[in-house]
This record gives C-alpha cells, structure tokens and sequence, in this order.
C-alpha cells in the first residue's frame, strides 16, 4: 500500500462508520496558542473546550502537521520528522472507549493487515475500562496490556479543562531492535507507537479535581509516516514512497547515492524532510522572516542548504527539493501544484539570499575554529546572529561537528545588551508594542466602528494615542488609534480599509487597518506633518474601494448559499478574502464540480442580484441566531453577542463584515476560475460589479479578434476552430506517417550498424524527443542480429534523454541506471526497454562510450 492508498483506506474506513471526513486546515491555526498546527486535534479545540458547537457527532481527517522541538536528530533516526500527516477519529460527545477501541484494532488488523500478535497496548494505570475493553471485546492478550502512569498514560489540554486517560497501541519490531519487555519496559527502537487513543472523560479545576464530563469525546491521532512503513516492509520512514524519490532527487544534485555513506545519508535525510516541510509551509502562506513562522521557515531552508553545503555542494538545491516534494505530494495535497511557481521562487530566493552572507560567515566561524578554541564565545556567535544572518541553532550545530560549544548564556546576554540599547535609543514608544496596546485598551475602551452603511465614509475622531513607526523612503510611518473609526480592520475575510485621517497639523495617509489587540483598531500610515494624541480628527475611507469589497463581500454570501444548493448542505466555507478587484472562495466538496453545476451557481446567485432585495443586519445572541437558522463557520471565533446578514432568500450568515444595502448592487456575479486546494477543498476566484462588465468587455473584445484571425463572425467561431483543428488532426496523421516511414529507414540503418561480434548497436541521436528516441530504439532492436541497442543525445540542446532496448540481457533498465546519473540525471524501465534523462549534453558522448564499454563486456560474457 503506497501513501495515497494509505489516506484512502483510512478516510474510506471511518467515512463507512458515519464519520464526516473534514478537510485538513492550514499550518497556520485559528489557534494563537501554537504557532503551527501540530496535532490532528488542534482545529476541533473549540469543540473539545465547549467554545462551539461541533457541526458533526463523528469526524474524521488527515491534517498536515508540523513541530520542530526535534529538529536536531532529524535525519540521524528513522522516523522523527518535522512535517507529517496526522490520521485522526474524532467524537464530539458521540462514542466513546467501547467504540474507539475495536475500531482502531478493526483498522490496524483488517484494513492494514498488521499481525495482532504484533501489537502491544498501553492503558493508564486507573483505567479498568479501557484494559477491560482490549481484552474481553477485542481479544487482546492480558500480559499484552500494560498500565501506566499520568506521563506516558494521561492526556491534558492545559493546567486545567479537558483532560483523561489514553491509550496508546505499539508494534513489535522484533529482538533486532532491542530488549523484550513491551513498551513500558523494553527498547524503544523495538515497540514504536502506532496509535494514541485519547479518552476526554474529565475536567480539571484549578484546584486539580477532576469531574466526570457529561458529553465525553474521542481524539485520537496515528502518524502516516509511522504506519506507512510498516505496510511497505519498511524499516524507515525515509524508505518509503514519501521519502525515497525526495532522497534520489537530492542525491543527484549532490552526486552521489544513497546508502553509500553514513554521513552523506543523514544528510540526504535531512534533505528530504526540510523539501518536505518548507514546501508545505510555504504553500500555507508561510514567508521566510526573522520572527515567528517565517523565522522557522528560514531556519529550515537553512538546514537544507548548510546539509549540501556541508557536502561541498555550491549549487542550488532548493527548487530541485521544492520539484520532488511537489511531485511526491502533489497527488495528496494538489495546493503545491497549483503554488509550485512561488514556492520554488519563494525558496530559491531565500538560499540566494543565505549563499550571499554563508562565504563571510563561515569564514568568520572557521577562524574561531583555527585558534583551537573548545568555547565558542557568545558574542563571536552574536556578530554571526547579526551580522551575517546566522540563527544561532545554525552556529551551535556547525560548531558541534567542529567539536566547539557555543557559550549560549554569553549570546543571550550579547541579544539582550541590543534588546536594551534599542530600547533606549527610542524617542518614544515604538509601534507594535503589545504591552502598550493592552493600556491603550484599558485606559481608553474599545474603539467604536461607525463605517457600516454608505453614507458613512468619514467620522469625526478625537486621536487617542500615536505610535511612532519608521522613517522611510516614503516618509514617516505611525500607528494611529482612534476612539471611533469608519475604518473597517481586516477580519472574517473581509480587506482592510485605506484613506485618510486630517488634523489641524498634519495629514496621515492610512494603508492598512487591523485591531492591534481585539476590540482595539490600529491605523497604520505614512504622516506628513504632525498628528498627536488629544487632537480632533476626520476620519475618511477610500469610498470607491469600500463600495466594491461591499459588492464582492455580499458576492461570497450568494455564492455559499448557491453552492450549499447545487452542490448539497455539505458544502461549507473553509476561507475567504474580499478584496476591491475581486473575491476568492474556499469551499468543502469532495468532488471537482461540473461545468453544468457552477453554471447553475452563478446563475442563481445572479438571479438574486436582480430581484434587488434588502440586505438585512441583526444584532442578537448566538443561540437566538443558530435558533434562525444562520450559518457558521468552522475555525471561526464567536462572542455572546454576533450579527446575522440575511442576503436574499437563501443566504443567512454570522458576519461581522461590510455589505451593501440592496443586492441589486452587486451588479453582474462571474467565474474567473475554480480548482482544488487540498484534498476534499476548493477554491473559487470571481469578480463583481465594474470588474465583472470589464470583464465581460474583454472578452467579447478577444472573441471578435479570434474572430478576425480566422476571417469568420463571432457567431461562427467554434465552428470554424473546429475546421482548423480538422485540418491539423489531418495534417499530424500525414506527418505521423512521413516519421513512421523515415523511423523505419532509420531503424534500418542502424540496425546494419550492428557490431559483428555482439549485435550492439550505439549511437547519437539529437533533436529527437525522449518518447520518440525510446520507440526508435525499439525498432532497431527487434531488427535480426540485433542484442541491444543504446540511443543518446539532446532533444533541445540543454536536455538529455538516453533511450537502451535489449532482449532482456542486459537489463536495459540497469543500463540507464547505470548511464543516467552520468549525465547528470537518472532514469528506468523494463529489462527490455529503459529511458533515462538529465541535464548535462556535455557528456552525452562521455555515456555512449560508456554504454559501449558495458555492452561489449556483456557480450564477453
């Protein structure tokens, strides 16, 4: 069973036993807590802490995960990575133990084909339920269950809330690996986790009591990378088909191959788990920076490229990774294929970017390491940090395979001397302090929002507080706060406002709004002149921009509402983003929708533009608002107090966004294009209003010009592609005969080149397509007198393909396998018929000598 077998029996599994198969969310969670997704259980969290409703009883997914606190073995193990696939059964409240239990032993044994005898239980030491369960309902031997206590058995959301016993199921690897004795007392090479069963029966108050939950639930979470060996006969994550192809990849960057050496293996391990991790993250909208996400994103790329460095590698390996991930998981998660351009640029750009300060930093680091020295001092490290860019993980892992440790305590003093320098080098408070933005809130309440409705684009303000920013090429930036705003901050989807605010001294140029802390509105500008606290202010937002994100806004909501119509009631939003020129739409469907099904979409949408209804606002309680029937959104934040937008008949939402006043003001609703983000996921593009006539104009415009080219009206277009296609359908078949007939003269030709003693035929072919180079070698070889035939040569001049057909013996397929990597590339096939690829002609007549070397000695024997 390959990877994409594993998630489909997986998902099939639990989707058979009534469980909603729920999309993976982004690394990126709703949850501040975190700063990446790093269980399967972190989107439901709100469900599991009472916060929401869960939409499901039961639920099911496989979410993309990431952590990094063992980031320093990766590579030098068999299975610790930084990026994996959580496989997870969910019960909100549903079933409970006596389900969970024999569901994951039904999988693990029936659909997996794993040998119970195998597997090992863990339950904690308290629970007689769970152990009771495994071996009287499952059928688990009793020396086979183990207890244990609270720190390998007991699971915990926080110091206090939901919390319980798990249990936690291993596979015997067997005496190879290490001592007997079960989890709890043998090897950990040898038992390996499979599966944690959590058990949420509890809450815990702060005084540590636990009480027995009314509605118990169910997490449960199994790595992919952890099974999937097991079902390829495995004994590593790395040589499976999530791994192996990203490995070989690297290796011919690097020239060399795998197994070979120890040293270069874990390299190409660590290799192939970072392509993995930084492909992901940047297509989830991670960005390389010196904080936060983007910090551990530039700490990953870093990784990858000191690995190859290390190897005295100087070329560049990232869009090389970047290729092979997307090639391994694009089937999986299709989002890297439709971002495959930005993420190799995204990548390529940040090794660029560290090649340039790594020659001056190493240079640096080595002549620390030429004095001898066995403690790197903290503030050579700092100088490193700051200078040249150097994480300090970086220089602490440089340094250990130099034998030198880094004096860590003396780097942080040398960041917290800057940190201090800094600080007293500011005039005033600094913009982006959260301290600052918690007192603001204190002192001077939320900020009032008056920009709902048309009319209200500006506002009179008193200017509460100004933050100083940056000086810039574009003049003085400042954070702004107000006690009223028609600026909307960005949220639920919906763009930020821009415009202006104007006091008697100055003129603040805003171009971008969002609440600083929640329920404070931070305007962020470029000032000319002086505007300070105290002062009155007019507030004015960019109007015309205003009114078409109302339109698209409103746009999403009729486009939801169609969809749940055409498509089903499971259809729900998975994101959004209302922008002035146009709107994007994330959306759950299992399926690609037809072209018939989004036209009936749009239309009706479009039908409800026209019957120009009001759109109506309600301030109510939540419950009131679930009792109306409103739609909310999975991952979404509610308070006590929501407001309900009823957008014609069939659209009533939670929205705390911008509208317009009558849906006739939408104007025209049109597709700009629709495809998959993730596995059950889709995302639509559209635009409204001006944008959407604009639209139309141009494409009538490209209509008449297409028209124009094939000298026939517009009406008669299809018809007349139809004729040209005729005629070039007609006119490929002549040229496929005139090739077939010079292909077989060729073949001839060759096949009379035969050498005498050994029937090989070897030979250099450019400008020939790989396929077609691969059926000529055919032909040549099935000529009589004919053992094998080698074909080599550059189809464009900066490619290579070698074509090698055989009998049988040799193995054609080792042949190219052979020749390939000579070129700078690789390649396989049959015994009898192989191709092989790269990127170096230089040596194409270097691998035809080869290939004749080969062939004689084959014939020799």
């Amino acid at each position: 069973m390959d990877a994409n077998g594993l998630r489909a029996a997986f998902t099939r599994f639990f989707g058979e036993r009534e469980h909603a198969v729920v999309p993976s969310a982004s690394l990126i969670p709703h949850d501040p807590s975190v700063l990446f997704t790093i269980a399967g259980m972190v989107p439901f969290k709100p469900y599991f802490l009472g916060e929401e409703q869960a939409p499901w009883p039961r639920a099911t997914s496989i979410q993309k995960c990431f952590r990094t606190p063992d980031i320093d073995i990766i590579g030098t193990d068999t299975y610790h990575n930084t990026f994996f696939e959580m496989l997870g059964n969910f019960s909100f409240g549903d079933y409970f133990k006596q389900d969970a239990i024999p569901m994951a032993w039904q999988l693990l044994t029936e659909v997996f084909g794993l040998d119970g005898d195998r597997l090992w239980v863990t339950v904690h030491e308290g629970d007689d339920e769970a152990e009771q369960i495994w071996v009287d309902t499952v059928g688990v031997r009793p020396e086979r269950v183990q207890r244990m206590g609270d720190e390998d058995n007991f699971w915990a959301m926080g110091e206090t809330g939901p919390c319980g016993p798990d249990s936690e199921i291993f596979i015997d690897k067997g005496p190879a690996y290490g001592s007997d004795g079960g989890p709890k007392h043998g090897g950990s090479e040898r038992f390996v986790e499979l599966w944690n069963l959590v058990f949420m029966q509890f809450t815990r108050d702060a005084d540590g009591i636990l009480t027995e939950l009314p509605r118990k639930n169910i997490d449960t979470g199994a790595g992919l990378e952890r099974i999937l060996p097991l079902l390829q006969g495995k004994d590593s994550t790395f040589d499976t088909d999530l791994f192996l192809p990203i490995i070989e990849a690297a290796a011919s960057v690097l020239g060399t191959g795998y197994g070979t050496d120890e040293r270069t293996d874990v390299s190409l391990r660590v290799l192939a788990d970072h392509a993995r991790a930084m492909t992901m993250l940047v297509a989830d909208g991670v960005l390389p920076a010196n904080e936060g996400r983007g910090y551990v994103l530039r700490r990953i790329v870093r990784r990858a490229v000191m690995a190859a460095r290390r190897l005295g590698v100087d070329k560049p390996i990232g869009p090389t990774l970047v290729q092979a991930a997307t090639q391994v998981l694009g089937e999986a998660w299709p989002l890297l294929v439709s971002q495959h351009d930005l993420i190799v640029n995204v990548v390529a750009r940040e090794e660029a970017g560290f090649d340039r300060t790594l020659k001056a930093g190493l240079g640096r680091l080595e002549e620390a390491f030429a004095t001898g020295t066995k403690v790197l001092p903290g503030d050579v490290a700092f100088t490193l940090h700051d200078t040249h860019g150097f994480p300090v993980e970086l220089t602490e892992e440089l340094a250990r395979d130099a034998g030198v440790v880094v004096d860590r305590a003396g780097f942080d003093a040398a960041m917290r001397a800057q940190r201090e320098r800094a600080r007293a080098a500011a005039k005033a408070t600094r913009a982006g302090d959260e301290a600052v933005y918690r007192s603001l809130l204190e002192t001077e309440g939320q900020t009032a929002f008056v920009g709902r409705g048309a009319p209200n684009y500006e506002s009179p303000a008193r200017v509460v507080a100004v933050l100083e920013g940056a000086e810039g090429d574009d003049g003085r930036t400042a954070e702004i706060f107000l006690d009223r705003t028609p600026f909307y901050a960005e949220g639920g989807g919906q763009i930020y406002d821009t415009g202006t605010i104007v006091t008697e001294s100055g003129i603040a140029e805003v171009f971008d709004t969002q609440y600083a802390v929640p329920g404070l509105v931070v305007h962020r500008a470029r000032v000319d002149g002086e505007v300070v606290a105290g002062q009155d202010a007019l507030a004015t937002i960019d109007g015309e921009r205003r009114e078409a994100v109302r339109r698209n806004h409103t746009a999403t909501h009729l486009l939801h509402a169609a969809l749940r119509t055409v498509l089903g009631d499971h259809v729900r939003q998975q994101g959004s983003l209302v922008a002035p020129d146009y709107l994007r739409f994330d959306f759950s469907h299992h399926a690609q929708p037809t072209r018939e099904e989004l036209d009936e979409v749009f239309r009706l949408a479009n039908e409800a533009v026209l019957t120009d209804v009001p759109v109506e606002t309600t301030e109510t309680s939540r419950e009131e608002a679930e009792k109306m029937g409103a739609v909310a959104f999975f991952g979404d934040k509610y308070g006590a107090s929501v407001r309900v937008v009823r957008a014609g008949s069939s659209s009533l939402e939670f929205c705390g966004g911008t509208h317009v006043d009558s849906l006739g003001q939408i104007g025209p609703i049109t597709l700009v294009s629709e495809g998959s983000i993730g596995s059950n996921t889709r995302r639509l593009f559209a635009v409204t209003g001006r944008a959407s006539l604009a639209r139309a104009v141009e494409r009538e415009h490209l209509v008449q010009a297409a028209a124009e080219l094939l000298r026939t009206e517009p009406d008669e277009l299809l018809a007349a592609i139809g004729r040209v296609m005729d005629r070039q359908r007609e006119a490929e078949r002549e040229l496929g005969r005139l090739r077939q007939q010079s292909s077989a003269t060729e073949a001839k030709e060759l096949a009379a080149r035969a050498t005498a003693d050994g029937g090989v035929v070897v030979a250099r072919r450019d400008n020939v397509e790989p396929d077609a180079l691969r059926a000529l070698a055919r032909t040549v070889q099935q000529h009589d007198g004919v053992r094998a035939v080698v074909l080599g040569g550059s189809p464009d001049g900066t490619k290579v393909a070698i074509a090698a057909a055989t009998g049988g013996e040799p193995d054609a397929a080792n042949l190219v396998r052979t020749l390939g990597p000579l070129v700078g590339g690789g390649g396989g096939g049959s015994p009898q018929l192989a191709l092989a690829g790269g990127k170096d002609p230089s040596q194409i007549e270097a691998a035809l000598a080869e290939a004749q070397r080969l062939l004689a000695g084959s014939a020799s024997k």
